[in-house]
């Protein structure tokens, strides 16, 4: 059975909603940091932070990340809506987890939204159910 985590756009976070060029932006710059830490550590740490591939299919509405290595399968964003732990319907990016993934897609998806929720302030309904907040609250 396939798993999904949510980050949710709410009052506070930083952007309403994410196109998806938007998510893959979020991606790249996640990429292009961890290259930036390889690079004052003298390691490819890049290859080891984000051991994927970004893949496109002929649907518009969703992308997937491919392993690069035996490790790590797939691991699916999106955009979509959900109900925020107010009750409201917002914007927000879903990933999925295929029934095909791996412990590593998971620990990687995990670290990916945490990634993303900080940066743009969002809550982030994990795939255990539990909810973090990143955006700021009274």
């Amino acid at each position: 059975m396939s798993q999904s985590a949510y980050i949710k756009f709410v009052q506070g976070s930083s952007v309403e909603k994410l196109t998806l060029e938007g998510i893959k932006d979020q991606l790249l710059h996640y990429r292009e940091q961890t290259a930036l830490t390889g690079s004052q550590l003298d390691w490819n740490y890049a290859e080891a932070a984000f051991p994927y591939t970004i893949e496109s299919k002929q649907d518009e509405r969703w992308f997937y990340l491919k392993g690069i290595n035996p490790l790590y399968k797939h691991i699916i964003f999106g955009p979509s809506e959900a109900e925020s732990a107010s009750g409201a319907v917002v914007s927000c990016v879903q990933v999925v987890l295929p029934v095909e993934s791996t412990h590593g897609d998971k620990a990687k998806a995990n670290e990916l939204c945490k990634f993303i929720a900080g940066r743009l302030k969002a809550e982030l309904t994990m795939f255990n159910g539990r909810t973090l907040f990143f955006n700021p609250r009274k």
